[in-house]
């Protein structure tokens, strides 16, 4: 794996992952991979389709089981533990698919996450009337404020994906793992995507992102961790990775046979 050192002491790591496997019907979709997810940082994972990205992805959160390694958040291993407890020690995540509750207003997609039911309710969530309070707070920030009787089926697209972040500001977790976020944002929206994001991590958010847009990469990592066919063939800079020419060989499909 390249290595790219830096001057400066870096950030403390939130979450380790080491050495990790996942094979399936003995094909390793994560061959070996040993990551420092480090705090107050957007770490932005990228590669071929195939790399292993979601997999990995799956694996932090519980709802796949490594065949070897570790995943460690605040150094203790997490491995074995249920996706919801995960969530619960301040792990969220969004999906590709967004995973709303199409009947449900607005106010209400962002009012369940805060529910003790929900995976991700936290013991700080407050009374009731805090919890709305929240709300109301999170939508503005999200824009969506003037949306707030309206149901998520009747949302254009944009606001559909500002919903699903709004979601998962709700949580309160301390790391976010944004599977594709921007993808498919018309310009304005993705400067208020970008705006949102770096003022999250200002506040203390640790983001960790799947993004296949070169521009979307360039402008909103902090550091870049490059995998393909299961492993970590990067992570460092993004100026370096990005500027790796192997490295962007693979990621056009340019790569030897």
């Amino acid at each position: 794996m390249l290595q790219v050192s830096k001057a400066q002491v870096p950030p403390a790591t939130l979450l380790e992952i080491a050495n990790l496997t996942k094979s399936f019907d003995g094909a390793k979709a994560v061959e070996d991979v040993s990551l420092h997810l480090r705090e107050g940082i957007i770490t932005t994972l990228v590669g071929p389709n195939g790399a292993g990205k979601t997999t990995l992805f799956n694996l932090i959160t519980g709802h796949l089981r490594p065949t070897s390694g570790d995943i460690r958040w605040r150094g203790e291993s997490i491995v074995g533990t249920a996706p919801w407890k995960i969530a619960r020690l301040g792990v969220a995540r969004t999906f590709q698919d967004l995973r709303l509750f199409s009947h449900m207003t607005v106010f209400e997609n962002v009012l369940t996450v805060m529910e003790k039911s929900a995976w991700f309710w936290q013991a700080e969530a407050g009374s009731g009337a805090e919890r709305r309070q929240r709300v109301h707070e999170i939508l503005e920030i999200t824009g969506l404020q003037h949306k707030v009787g309206v149901r998520a089926d009747d949302l254009a697209y944009a606001e559909r994906k500002f919903l699903s972040m709004a979601r998962i500001m709700a949580t309160r977790a301390k790391m976010w793992l944004l599977d594709e976020p921007a993808s498919g944002l018309d310009p304005r929206s993705y400067e208020r995507f970008v705006t949102l994001l770096r003022s999250e991590v200002r506040r203390g958010i640790t983001i960790c992102i799947i993004e296949h847009n070169l521009e979307i990469v360039v402008s909103i990592s902090d550091r870049i961790s490059f995998l393909d066919q299961g492993r970590l063939l990067a992570d460092g800079e993004p100026e370096e990775i990005l500027g790796n020419p192997e490295l962007s060989s693979i990621y056009f499909g340019e790569r030897n046979s």
